[in-house]
C-alpha cells in the first residue's frame, strides 16, 4: 500500500531508476512543503494531525496485514524476540499510534512562542522566536509506529518529514504512512509535508547523509549502534544522535527494599526491547545482605538471566560471570549485568565508565543521596525512585518523541516538537540608526 506520491518513485527505482535523482526529488519537494508549512497556521497543523489519526485508525486492517507478513518472515529469519516485539503491532498498538497523534495535535504550537524578550537602552525591541527547523531526515529501524510519531511531531513544529524506515517493516510503513498523507490532503496541507523514502536500497540512506542538495537540516537517527556510527560518520549535515541505552538502576544504601524491587523488575521486564530498559544493577554493599537476593529472585521469576560480579555469584549462585564486555551491552533482551559496589560514589563511576549517558535511576530515601546523584551523572534522563522505563516522550507528556537524543547540542532527552524548532530574533526600531 503506497501513497500517490511514493507509489510512482518507487515504481521508477524498481523499474532501474536512479535512486541519487529519485532521492533528489524527494528533498526538493521536501523544501517546497517546508516552506508552506513554516506559515501554516496552528489551526490547520492540529487539524491534518487530527485527520492522520482518524485515517490510521481507518487503515488499520491494511497496517495489520502488512504487519502480520512481516512478523512472519521476520520470525522465520530467526530475528531475537526483543526484535519482534518492537516490529509488530496490534490492534490496541495501531490505537496507540492514532493516540499519539492526537496528543501532538493537543499540544500548544510550538512555533512563534516568543523565548525571551528585551528593549536596549537605544529603544530597540529584540525579541527571539521559535521557529521551523526546515526539513528533517529520520533513519529509523524496526519500530513502525516511529512513521507517525516522527511524522506528527515534525508537521507540530513545522517542519517537512523525509522518513527512511527499516526494511523489515518496509510494508508496515507504508501503510501508515498512506494513511498520514490522507490526512494531509484531506486537511489541505501537502502530501509532501511527511514522505517515506520508497526504496529499502541502503544507497537512499547515504544520499539522505549528504544533505540531498542542502535540502536536509538535520539528520535524526534511530536504531542500533551500526546505523548511528555511520550517520555520525557520513553524515554532512547536523544530527540529533540516539545513541544505545545502556541504563543503570542503583540500589543505594537507604533504599526501602518493596519499592526497590518493583522498580527494578519493571524498569528491566516491562519491555525488554526499549531503550529506556535497564541493563545494568548497581547495589550498594551496605544492603547486598537484605536486598540483592529478594530482587534476584524477583527477576529470575520473570525469566530474567542474570550476570553478575564475583560478590553477586557468592550471595546468588545461579547467576552467570559477567564479563568486562557485560558492562557496556545494550542487551535489549531479559538479560541483566549486576554488580556489588561500595556506595554512592563507586556506582557514578560506573555508570560513568561504562554508560552511553541515557537514563539513569537511583533508589533511595535519602535526598541529600539523590541530589549527589542526579548533580553527578552526565545523563539526559536522571531518575530518582521510579523506573527507567519512564525514559519516554509520552510519558513526559510530549506526545511521543523521535527519539532519545544523547548529545548534548540543541536537543538533549526526549525530542518532541518543541525540541524540532530552532528561533530567530526580531528587532523592531523607531529610525535608530547605529552612530
Amino acid at each position: 500500500m503506497h501513497d500517490q506520491t511514493t507509489g510512482p518513485m518507487l515504481q521508477r527505482i524498481e523499474q532501474g531508476g536512479d535512486v541519487a535523482a529519485v532521492m533528489a526529488e524527494i528533498g526538493r519537494r521536501a523544501r517546497a512543503a517546508a516552506r508552506r508549512l513554516a506559515l501554516a497556521s496552528a489551526n490547520d497543523k492540529t487539524a491534518a494531525l487530527r485527520a492522520m489519526a482518524e485515517a490510521v485508525r481507518r487503515a488499520a486492517p491494511a497496517i495489520l496485514a502488512a504487519n502480520a507478513g512481516e512478523v512472519a518472515a521476520m520470525t522465520a529469519a530467526g530475528r531475537l524476540a526483543s526484535f519482534l516485539d518492537r516490529g509488530t503491532l496490534t490492534g490496541p498498538r495501531v490505537e496507540a499510534i492514532a493516540v499519539a497523534l492526537e496528543e501532538i495535535a493537543a499540544q500548544p504550537d510550538p512555533v512563534g512562542r516568543v523565548l525571551a524578550a528585551w528593549t536596549r537602552p537605544n529603544g530597540l525591541a529584540i525579541e527571539r522566536v521559535a521557529t521551523p527547523l526546515g526539513v528533517i531526515g529520520i533513519i529509523f529501524e524496526s519500530r513502525p509506529n516511529v512513521t507517525a510519531d516522527a511524522g506528527g511531531l515534525a508537521l507540530k513544529a513545522g517542519n517537512a518529514a523525509i522518513l527512511r524506515c527499516g526494511s523489515d517493516t518496509f510494508a508496515t510503513c507504508a501503510a501508515i504512512h498512506a494513511a498520514l498523507a490522507e490526512g494531509l490532503v484531506a486537511a489541505g496541507l501537502p502530501a509532501d509535508a511527511i514522505q517515506l523514502v520508497p526504496t529499502r536500497d541502503r544507497a537512499a540512506v547515504g544520499e539522505m547523509l549528504t544533505g540531498l542538495g542542502g535540502n536536509i537540516d538535520v539528520i535524526v537517527p534511530r536504531g542500533g549502534k551500526s546505523l548511528v556510527a555511520r550517520v555520525q560518520s557520513e553524515a554532512r549535515v547536523p544530527v540529533f544522535a540516539h545513541l544505545e541505552g545502556i541504563c543503570h538502576v542503583y540500589i543505594d544504601g537507604e533504599a526501602d527494599l518493596d519499592m526497590a524491587r518493583a522498580i527494578v523488575v519493571n524498569a528491566k521486564t516491562r519491555r525488554t526491547g526499549v531503550c529506556g530498559a535497564a541493563e545494568t544493577l548497581l547495589v550498594d554493599a551496605a544492603v547486598a545482605g537484605t536486598h540483592l537476593v529478594p530482587i534476584l529472585d524477583a527477576l529470575a521469576a520473570k525469566g530474567c538471566e542474570i550476570r553478575g560480579d564475583d560478590a553477586v555469584r557468592a550471595r546468588w549462585p545461579a547467576a552467570l560471570p559477567a564479563t568486562e564486555d557485560d558492562w557496556s551491552t545494550e542487551y535489549l533482551d531479559n538479560i541483566l549485568s549486576v554488580r556489588i559496589v561500595d556506595g554512592v560514589d563507586a556506582a557514578i563511576a560506573h555508570i560513568e565508565t561504562y554508560g552511553s549517558h541515557h537514563t539513569e535511576a537511583i533508589v533511595t530515601a535519602d535526598p541529600d543521596t539523590a541530589a549527589r546523584f542526579m548533580n553527578h551523572i552526565d545523563s539526559a534522563i536522571v531518575i530518582w525512585n521510579a523506573s527507567t522505563q519512564f525514559a519516554d516522550g509520552g510519558e513526559f507528556g510530549m506526545g511521543g518523541e523521535i527519539g532519545i537524543a544523547t548529545g548534548k547540542m540543541h536537543a538533549r532527552g526526549p525530542v518532541g516538537a518543541e525540541q524540532l524548532t530552532s528561533f530567530k530574533y526580531r528587532v523592531t526600531g523607531s529610525g535608530q540608526v547605529r552612530p
